[in-house]
């Protein structure tokens, strides 16, 4: 029996864990024979069509998510007319709620696997491959649906039926491991791994919220695994634990292999920072730049609010643990915002962004919240009155407390911070204003500023600084020249300045000859950053009011010259210097 196991990712970059788990599951069967295909939601549909066509499969599955399922059940339509023997098996969290509705709108599809599905797989293929010859055809494969004991949703004729739900695994060892067989594609940048499945948390917007209590791998089995990924060097590992830190001496132990050995990966985990405890926090801080990326749910910061959807936890100790990620370790700290929570209007929403401001993290994620297929979010929906999207990512479109054009005015302040302060290009300029403004009412305004076409969607770099000085100059009443001048210390941070017309904030003292003692100096340094070859070193120097090189900056004035070396498959790395005696 020949075996297509495909999905569509959002990215390239990523690679599939689902699919090579199944893979996984019937690695002992024999007569199988599996192909996993990954494609990309981007692509087009012939070429996903004729991808699986070369493999001629007698069962196609897809792994279905909700960036991925309308492309998916279109795929599967289509290949029904081209292949109509094969079987066509769809599973994913996409698809595990509503399973019965999805079979009667989508008549290619023959069965749906339901929530975790290795053991279901292995079943059903087990059944396949054992009962069924390929002399025997579809009909009477079709009928090894109905032998699965738990987990399937399946039609027979014009009827469908569902088998029971399956019980979680509970010991998840018994998994074989994708990556010990060698399924995983380690090549991309980015391979998803889990330590561990369940959620200790009951968030009523979260799929995860449907599981209770949390299953871990052993710590054998993790470190096999991790140690098998940074021995090739994975670029990003991403754990999709939903609280990787709720066992904070388990997370502890791995943080602490994963620091001894020396590996250039780079990893992300979602963590609950208000679990964060003393010892987890001095581990922490032996972490390097760069290695450790935390993704943290903030949601939002109104009590009342995080009642309404069970979202267990302290806020003010969550956030004072982002304050200590921040001022204690180099960890690179993601925080989340979800608005249209219950409860949650506009200026609520502005309440909770505005207090994460202070902490300085390098990330923050805003998205209005989506009413997920299964979760307790669309029964409060459906009380509540809300409207919402009935496609996915199902978006909410008004709620009791946010009206449309509050929806889309969030979505705006988004795309702004993504652009002003997720890029991390603007952040002295962002603190300047901060400190005669809130920048939760900046980004407010300016949404409301460029939602009137007063920005085009794709900025240059330069572009981008000129703007945000011209909303500076409609925005500010005071401090606008303390904005102009840390706006000029993140642009020669950001490009060099001395190509053409300077930016119009920079003043009329930017880009001055050097002093003789500078120039000497200078030369010193540049002949020291051209050590290899092909190297091309730039240099511009100006006078700032305050050095911004640390954090808060130092009173000025200081002179600073900026050393840009472009250096052959390194890109362009700059360095600011004074390099007055």
């Amino acid at each position: 029996m020949k075996i297509v196991l495909a999905t569509l990712h959002s990215k390239y970059v990523h690679a599939s864990l689902a699919l090579p788990s199944l893979a996984a599951s019937i690695g002992n069967l024999s007569g199988i024979r599996v192909s996993i295909l990954e494609f990309t939601v981007n692509e087009q549909p012939q070429s996903v069509l004729s991808g699986i066509l070369d493999e001629q499969p007698d069962l196609v599955a897809f792994s279905c998510y909700i960036w991925n399922v309308e492309q998916s059940l279109r795929i599967a339509g289509d290949l029904r007319k081209l292949l109509p023997s094969t079987l066509i098996v769809v599973g994913g969290p996409e698809v595990s709620h509503d399973a019965e509705e999805l079979l009667r709108k989508n008549g290619a599809v023959d069965c749906v696997i339901r929530g975790e599905g290795e053991q279901t797989w292995f079943e059903l293929v087990n059944l396949l491959a054992r009962d069924v010859s390929p002399a025997e055809g579809a009909g009477a494969a079709k009928e090894a649906f109905g032998l699965v004991s738990a987990g399937i949703t399946w039609r027979s004729g014009n009827e469908i039926f569902s088998a029971p739900d399956r019980h979680a695994v509970t010991d998840l060892d018994s998994l074989a491991s994708p990556f010990a067989l060698g399924l995983v594609d380690t090549g991309k940048p980015l391979v998803y791994y889990e330590t561990s499945r369940g959620c200790p948390f009951s968030c009523a917007f979260c799929l995860s919220s449907l599981e209770k209590g949390v299953r871990s791998y052993s710590m054998e089995r993790i470190r096999s695994d991790l140690l098998y990924l940074m021995e090739r060097k994975v670029q990003v590992i991403k754990l999709v634990d939903r609280t990787f830190n709720y066992d904070a001496d388990r997370a502890d132990e791995i943080w602490n292999f994963i620091l001894t050995q020396d590996s250039p990966c780079k990893f992300h985990f979602e963590i609950a920072a208000a679990l964060l405890t003393e010892r987890n926090l001095a581990t922490l801080r032996r972490v390097p730049a760069e290695k450790f990326r935390f993704e943290i749910g903030v949601q939002a910061t109104g009590n009342e609010t995080l009642d309404r959807v069970k979202r267990a936890g302290n806020t003010d100790l969550l956030l004072a643990n982002v304050r200590r990620l921040r001022e204690e370790t180099a960890v690179t700290v993601h925080l989340d915002l979800v608005a249209g929570l219950p409860g949650e209007g506009l200026h609520g929403f502005l309440e909770s962004l505005q207090r994460l401001f202070p902490f300085h993290p390098h990330h923050i994620q805003v998205e209005p919240l989506k009413v997920l297929k299964g979760s307790p979010m669309v029964g409060i929906a459906r009380q509540e009155g809300y409207a919402y999207s009935s496609s996915p990512p199902y978006k909410i479109l008004t709620t009791p407390a946010l009206s449309f054009p509050d929806i889309t005015r969030i979505e705006e302040i988004s795309r702004l911070l993504d652009i002003y302060h997720n890029s991390g290009r603007f952040g002295c300029a962002l603190r300047a204003v901060g400190e005669h403004a809130p920048l939760s009412e900046f980004f407010d305004n300016m949404a409301c500023y460029t939602a009137k076409g007063n920005i085009c969607s794709n900025l240059s770099l330069k572009n981008a600084f000129e703007f945000l000085w011209s909303f500076v100059n409609r925005f500010l009443s005071s401090g606008k020249d303390a904005v102009r001048d840390a706006l000029s210390y993140d642009f020669c941070m950001a490009d060099y300045p001395g190509s053409g017309k300077l930016p119009s904030f920079f003043q009329d003292s930017s880009g001055v000859s050097p002093l003789l003692s500078e120039r000497q100096a200078i030369g010193q340094a540049v002949k020291a950053l051209r050590t290899l070859p092909g190297t091309r070193v730039r240099t511009f120097t100006h006078t700032f009011s305050r050095d911004y090189r640390t954090t808060p900056p130092l009173p000025g004035p200081v002179r600073l010259t900026f050393f840009y070396a472009a250096r052959p498959g390194k890109g362009l790395t700059v360095e600011a210097h004074c390099l007055q005696p």
